[in-house]
Order: C-alpha cells, then structure tokens, then sequence
C-alpha cells in the first residue's frame, strides 16, 4: 500500500462528510498498478483473452506503462469478463462467477485499494464482510457474545435474493457520489460494471447488478448495503426500537437481534418494503424470525416444538449450556454444509484419482481437509469436525482401492500412510469466548 493512498484513509477520517474530487492519478500511478500486479495471484483462471499473470510479466514495464497512459487517456476499455461455474449446494449449474482477462484485474485491484481507503473508516461495525482485517469468526463471536451478554430474545435472520445479479447501478452511482467527485473515477467503474459476460462465445452484457468474481465487486457490494441496510438500520430502525436491536451482515447474508417480539415483527415488514426499493428482493425462504435466548429452548419445550436454531456463515446456532448451568450459544456444521463438503469431496477424489500420483492426491486431499477444519474447527464444534474427518478417510480410503483391480491398501497399510504424512486431527483452532469483555 503506497503512502499517498494511504493519506486518502486518514483524510476520511478526519473529514468523514468531505467528497473527494482528486483520486485518479492513484489509479494510474504506475507504481501502485506495478504494486498491484505483484499481489494478483498467478495460479487463477485467465480471462477471454488467455494472458496470465506469467505472460503478462515477460514484457512488464512495457505492458504496465501502456496501460497507464490508457488510463490517463481514458481510452482503456475492461474486456469482457468469462463466465465459469463452481459448485453451489441444490444447484445443478454452479454457481456463475465471472472471470476478468488479467490486465482487467490489475485495474480492478487499483480501484479496489482506492475504494478501500475511501469506505473502510465510514462501514460501521455491523459490517464484516470482505473488509481488513474482518473474518466471518469475529462475525460469529459477536453474534454469540451479543445474544449472551445482551437481552436478546428474539432473531431474524435474512438472505438477500440474487445479490449481484439485482445490485442497480443506479442507487450504486447515487451513493458512490456521496463520497466520491472524480468524474473519471466514476466513469471507470461504470465501463467495468457494463464490460459484459462472454459465455458459449456470446458477450451479454445487462444494464443491472455486479459481476460475481470480479476484484472490485465485493467493495462495490458493501457500499451499497451501507445505505440501504447498514445506515439505515442504525439510524432509523435502532434509534426508535425501545429495547435491544443489533445487526450482523456478512456480503448479503445477515442477521439481526431483537429483544421485543413486536419489533422484531415489525422490522421483518419493514425489510421488505426497504429492500424492494432499491431494486433488490428478500429470499422468503431463506427468512425467518423465531424466538432465541437464554429462555427460547424451555419455552419451544413447554410448547412442544423443537429446539429452537437457526444458520448463519455456515454453522448453525443452538440454544445451550455451559458445564455451570448457564446460558450460552452454541455451533456445530450445518449439515446441509457438511453433506454438501463430503459430496464435493467425493466428485473431486473420484476425477483426480484418474490422473494424480498416489503421492499428489494424498497431498491433496489433506490440503482440503486441513482447509475445512481452519474454518469449521471452533469451540463447541468437535464432533461435526470428527465426523467430517471420519468420513473424509472413509471416502478417500475407497477411491485409493479403486485404482486398481485389486486391493490397494488394508486398513493397516492405510492408517500408516496417514501417519507417515501426518493426516491433519480435529483440533480447536478458533476459541471463541463468549463471556469476556
């Protein structure tokens, strides 16, 4: 990060209603996109045009150089984007990404610092996703510490519809001007979000949403929540609530806490009606409003109905109790998450066990489950983690016998190969103390 942008930072700071109008030479600053092409990762996908990141560097300053000077002409135009797909639980498809040509990135990667150091000391704490320095961990130590040492009774958690694909870039240029007065800037941003998506050798292009994958997206997508969800919750909706009120966004996901039944159902109403008028739909499915709390498990019971939970960021939350007797908030995988990750695992295995090495597919696959327990291996979550690891070895132990017509390895042979390589354990990695400060 070059020290001039890191001065934009702490103008913002100091002057957190002043619009800046100068900020255009640090997107063409060659030393900041020279700076930008060293932290883009070279092993991901190429765009349409197929340049990497190592064909990029053969004839670097001399790419770099011609590159700024378009910018500086305003004659650079982003290519369009590839589109591609990743595995999407209940989806046949995937998940559409759209994938942007290498020398798109770098510009990408220059905006993005630049919107950075614009937005970061205004976001309010509410927001955690594709932030500095924020993870979805903090999100969830929040949400636990907050429903424990708050009186919170009631949640509802949400799901915005199609984020990316709804975002109006309308309201988006709309809110951008309430910060941002370069003329240039803003009509760099606006080729980047109409460059279109190349897909079966046809470019579409869309006059709404955010291309999902693209560097800048992410930023772009919490400026826009930070009006229409963020600020307006905090001003409006926690202001006039007569208890407790607090929001979690994680991207498009979020969850807020209530502790009066009447406002909880009363901010459900109002969300929809917020959200529709900013172009975007809320996921009926996917929201809900149920009572949480030190209180919520005994009165399911007493009511007949189940034990009350509900799934955020992956893991869901539960009513519980600590080894004293005392309330607390508890997680385990989602097992929707779970089976999701076992079948994903078992697809890849099956595909690369045809052309790895056994010594590369060991490697591999523990890369993966190492993967998986960095995230889900948090207080309280063992046993899903055990489960996951359990059937992990099962499955790979399968497909390594598969190889071949006869028996690779027995269990013996097998569970020595996992010591010899050292085959990751289910260990805590993230402690999550709900009762401190």
């Amino acid at each position: 990060m070059t020290t001039d942008l890191t001065r934009i930072g702490e103008h913002v700071a100091e002057h957190p209603d002043e619009v800046l109008t100068s900020l255009y030479h640090h997107i063409t600053d060659i030393d900041n996109l020279r700076s930008c092409f060293e932290e883009l990762d070279g092993t991901k996908a190429v765009g349409v045009d197929g340049v990497s990141k190592a064909e990029y560097r053969r004839n670097l300053e001399e790419n770099l150089a011609d590159l700024a000077n378009r910018l500086k002409e305003m004659g650079y135009r982003p290519q369009s984007r590839k589109r591609a797909y990743i595995p999407k639980p209940g989806s046949e498809k995937g998940r559409p990404l759209a994938i942007s040509a290498f020398e798109d990135k770098i510009v990408e990667m220059s905006v993005k610092r630049v919107l950075e150091q614009i937005y970061e000391p205004i976001f309010l704490d509410s927001s955690y996703g594709y932030r500095r320095n924020r993870k979805p961990h903090q999100c969830i130590d929040a949400i636990g510490r907050t429903i424990q040492q708050k009186n919170i009774n009631h949640v509802v958690e949400a799901d915005i519809r199609s984020f990316f694909d709804r975002l109006n870039r309308e309201w988006l240029e709309k809110f951008l001007r309430h910060r941002i007065g370069d003329e240039r800037l803003l009509r760099l941003i606006n080729r980047m979000l109409k460059a279109g998506i190349m897909e079966d050798g046809l470019t579409k292009a869309s006059e709404e949403g955010a291309p999902q994958g693209s560097i800048v997206s992410p930023i772009l997508s919490n400026v826009y929540l930070h009006y229409v969800l963020d600020l307006w919750f905090e001003k409006r909706v926690k202001v006039r609530s007569k208890g407790e009120a607090h929001l979690f966004r994680y991207a498009d996901d979020f969850l807020c806490a209530f502790q009066f039944k009447d406002e909880a159902e009363r901010f459900e109403e109002q969300l929809k009606d917020r959200l529709e008028g900013f172009g975007l739909q809320i996921a009926t499915e996917k929201t809900r409003r149920m009572e949480f709390g030190a209180y919520a498990e005994q009165n399911a019971k007493r009511r007949g109905e189940k034990k009350p939970t509900f799934t955020f960021l992956g893991f869901t939350h539960y009513c519980g109790r600590t080894r004293f007797g005392h309330f607390k908030v508890k997680r385990c995988t989602s097992p929707k998450k779970l089976k999701a990750k076992l079948r994903e695992y078992t697809e890849w295995i099956r595909k690369a066990g045809r052309v790895q090495t056994t010594g590369d597919l060991m490697r591999n696959a523990k890369a993966r489950i190492r993967g998986h327990l960095n995230y889900y291996a948090i207080t309280d979550n063992y046993r899903s983690c055990s489960v996951f690891r359990y059937w992990i070895t099962r499955i790979t132990f399968k497909w390594l016998n598969r190889r071949s017509q006869r028996q690779s390895y027995n269990w013996e042979r097998f569970n020595q190969m996992l010591r010899f390589i050292q085959w990751p354990v289910v260990k805590i990695g993230v402690h999550l103390d709900p009762f401190r400060a």
